[in-house]
């Protein structure tokens, strides 16, 4: 059984192991591998994932199976003042991917914002990977295209993604 969990400083070792496990595999095809480690130390450090927990709101979701952590969900309710959730990560191990893990996360993401009043996710995806599939399976459309310069000469060529929520 999947069980989600918060995600604490304890937890950014997890989070780190995990990233590191699933960005290669995930973006091989997508970005250079420069651009992978550069991505990876930037948003990945200690100190970047220390920053993210206490000083941009972001809230961290595991999901966990017996001992092993299998996939994380970091997010952010009334993102920058607005009625929506940003959904800033979602990443899964790839040998557990198709187990309804993501899906999991998503639900318990979306079930947190209409707590919290938010109508709408919304993420970014890079505008090459698969994930956009599984994002609209689950619901998203996307809704803009979006380039951020990221430093070191490297473009985040994203979607921006929506779902709408139904608060009751």
């Amino acid at each position: 059984m999947i069980k989600i969990i918060d995600g604490t400083n304890e937890h950014i070792p997890t989070i780190q192991e995990i990233a590191y496990k699933t960005w290669p595999i995930t973006f091989v095809n997508i970005l250079s591998a420069r651009q992978i480690d550069y991505m990876l130390q930037m948003m990945y450090s200690e100190t970047a994932l220390q920053q993210q927990l206490a000083d941009f709101g972001h809230r961290f979701l595991l999901a966990k199976k017996g001992d092993n952590f299998l996939g994380f969900l970091s997010y952010e309710s009334s993102y920058k003042g607005t009625n929506h959730t940003k959904i800033h990560k979602i990443y899964v191990l790839p040998q557990t991917q198709g187990m309804g893990i993501g899906k999991k996360l998503m639900e318990t993401a979306e079930t947190i914002a209409i707590k919290k009043g938010n109508d709408e996710l919304r993420l970014n995806v890079n505008r090459f990977n698969e994930a956009e599939l599984f994002y609209t399976r689950i619901g998203f459309a996307t809704i803009g295209f979006e380039n951020i310069d990221i430093g070191s000469g490297f473009l985040m060529e994203d979607k921006i993604m929506v779902k709408k929520l139904f608060l009751t």
